[in-house]
């Protein structure tokens, strides 16, 4: 009888414990890292005009900082890697509607921005920085006084601006939809100054020598993280984790050297 009753009470523990697992995946409910595994991919959204992170190299093919990186995280959650193409200032909706599964395109965290998506831990350093004419007398932003300004439409440079004490003094804050854009409009008289996030603003620099260079002030420093569903912890957490490993086995290191000359901007 005492035999009988043991393996009863074992028998109950176990359903007891099956039962107590089961309700706390129900509450969890979060499978996004096991949906992009059997699904065999994960699509990374991006503007794909913005170098050095994700841009068109010369073949048309999406390249940049950003793209090798999630290469090699793809590569070790044993997945294929996507790349979308997207309005950037529709970047949140694209996310929500689940027609990309992460935003990773030099995306800065903002306050505004953790309450609408999820983040991975910050990765990069930047700056907005104010790009001018060569030729210009524009290198402080009480300068920008009465004149016109591009940013790029949903950037954390117009969020920026927008924010600061010098944005009711601006004659006009001029969108567009990519920097490539609004540099072409700063060459050609257009707009007086672009503020555009540093790293991508130093490779246009670099490109077209003796035509641009940056004012001495900026509008604020930030970190760049990877954007995800508020819903999809599991695969932030893993993601992290595979970041980490990078980072310590200098893949990381290697990444910023091809697209930066140094690692100076890591995190």
């Amino acid at each position: 009888m005492k035999k009988a009753f043991i393996a009863i009470l074992v028998l109950i523990i176990a359903v007891m414990s099956f039962v107590g697992c089961s309700k706390e995946e129900e509450v969890s409910g979060d499978n996004s890292l096991q949906e992009i595994k059997d699904k065999g991919y994960f699509v990374l959204g991006l503007d794909d005009s913005f170098p050095p992170m994700g841009f068109r190299g010369e073949d048309n093919e999406i390249v940049g900082f950003d793209i090798d990186m999630a290469k090699e995280v793809a590569n070790r959650l044993g997945v294929e890697l996507k790349l979308q193409p997207i309005d950037w200032d529709a970047k949140v909706m694209e996310l929500d509607n689940g027609n990309i599964d992460v935003i990773w395109n030099g995306l800065t965290i903002t306050e505004d921005r953790k309450e609408k998506i999820g983040f991975s831990t910050p990765y990069l350093n930047n700056r907005q920085i104010m790009i001018v004419g060569a030729d210009s007398e524009i290198d402080k932003k009480a300068d920008l006084d009465g004149k016109l300004v591009g940013v790029q439409m949903g950037s954390s440079g117009e969020e920026a601006l927008t924010a600061s004490e010098e944005a009711d003094s601006i004659k006009e804050i001029v969108k567009y939809s990519n920097y490539t854009e609004a540099l072409l409009d700063l060459k050609a008289g257009r707009v007086d100054a672009v503020v555009v996030d540093e790293v991508v603003g130093r490779y246009y620099i670099a490109k077209k020598p003796g035509e641009y260079k940056v004012a001495s002030e900026n509008f604020g420093s930030e970190e760049y993280g990877i954007g995800f569903r508020k819903t999809d912890q599991v695969l932030l957490q893993e993601v992290d984790t595979i970041l980490e490993e990078m980072k310590a086995e200098g893949v990381t290191t290697e990444i910023a050297e091809k697209w930066f000359g140094d690692d100076a901007a890591l995190k």
